[in-house]
Order: structure tokens, then C-alpha cells, then sequence
């Protein structure tokens, strides 16, 4: 009997997305999946990728982000998927770092549905309260900022520069990476 029930955890944490989600949000709990927002040495500088300009994102409504117009903010850029179980399962951890600094002029949310499927992505966040701003993407991305793997979340500080780029999921709500978002806002180097 219980190998028939430990079977059926395994099938379900294998086969059903939110099971799968749910697994790896306990284990964000825990302290894993922490993001790794260490820099090298004190005067280390985040890498610029490439002149940010023509990396456009677009709303459901229409209106174009240029990542080029957005120099002078710490930008959060993130690709998901609704049918990416990590992808799930670091939202509640997004959707609470977007909580902490929505009313906050210097910080951009660019949160792109990998799927382009602007009704699917919006239900999902309407079913779960989410109020994060969802855009597709409106032309080509550098394989320097997004190489295809999901979830994958790219920093940009004030000056246009990546100060952290990774894919898989992770806990966005940790105090140390509120505090990382936090010097970014305040940095002048």
C-alpha cells in the first residue's frame, strides 16, 4: 500500500506541473534555490552585455518597452512559461519583490510569457492575484541576456549593465536579494 501511494507522489511530482511547483516552492522555503547575488570583489562591476537599445518587449495592450529607454532604473527581467513548474513555483517569491518595490520610479518589472500567449499568462496571474506586468517579447534577444532556458531572470543595474543573470528558479523575495535590488537603486558606480 504505501509503495503504491510513493509511486503516485512520484507520478504526480513527474507529470503535473503545479504538484512539481509546489515541491520546489517548499524547497524554497527551506533555503534552497537561494540566488546568488555575491560579486566578485568590492570593486567588481557588473558586464555590459551590448547597447540595450532595440531589446523590445510588448504589453497587452500594445505599448513597446525598449530596454535602451530604460537606462537610469534597475531593471527585473524575467522569462517564464505557465507550463514551467520552476517558473511557478519562484512567482510567489517575484510577485512579492514586485510588492516590495512597485511604488519605486527607479525599478522596471518586465515579466515575458515565453509562450506569447498574452490570455493564458493573464489568467494564470489573475487566478492567482498577481498583479506582475507581462509582456512578450517585440524582437530579438541577445543570447548574452536569455540563451532559451526557463525560468531564466536577468538584473540590469542603472547604467544599462547585468549585475545578475541566471536561469532556474529562485527565492526573489530573500531579504539579501531585496537588499541587492535595494544598493542597485542607490549605487552610483
Amino acid at each position: 500500500m504505501i509503495n503504491v501511494l510513493l509511486i503516485g507522489i512520484f507520478l504526480a511530482l513527474i507529470f503535473v506541473p503545479s504538484a512539481k511547483a509546489l515541491m520546489i516552492r517548499g524547497l524554497m522555503e527551506i533555503g534552497l534555490f537561494r540566488p546568488d547575488v555575491e560579486r566578485p570583489a568590492a570593486t567588481a562591476t557588473p558586464a555590459l552585455v551590448q547597447d540595450l537599445q532595440g531589446i523590445r518587449f510588448k504589453d497587452i495592450h500594445g505599448k513597446v518597452i525598449d530596454l535602451g529607454s530604460l537606462k537610469g532604473k534597475v531593471v527585473f527581467l524575467n522569462f517564464w512559461a505557465t507550463w514551467c513548474p520552476p517558473c511557478l513555483a519562484e512567482m510567489p517569491s517575484v510577485n512579492k519583490l514586485y510588492e516590495q518595490f512597485k511604488g519605486d520610479e527607479h525599478v522596471v518589472f518586465i515579466l515575458v510569457d515565453a509562450d506569447s500567449d498574452f490570455l493564458k499568462a493573464q489568467k494564470y496571474m489573475d487566478r492567482k492575484g498577481y498583479k506582475l506586468p507581462v509582456y512578450q517579447v517585440a524582437g530579438s534577444i541577445p543570447e548574452a541576456i536569455f540563451k532559451g532556458s526557463l525560468p531564466t531572470t536577468v538584473v540590469f543595474d542603472k547604467w544599462g549593465r547585468v549585475a545578475y543573470n541566471e536561469a532556474g528558479a529562485a527565492n526573489y523575495a530573500s531579504e539579501k536579494f531585496i537588499s541587492f535590488i535595494k544598493t542597485l537603486t542607490e549605487s552610483n558606480i
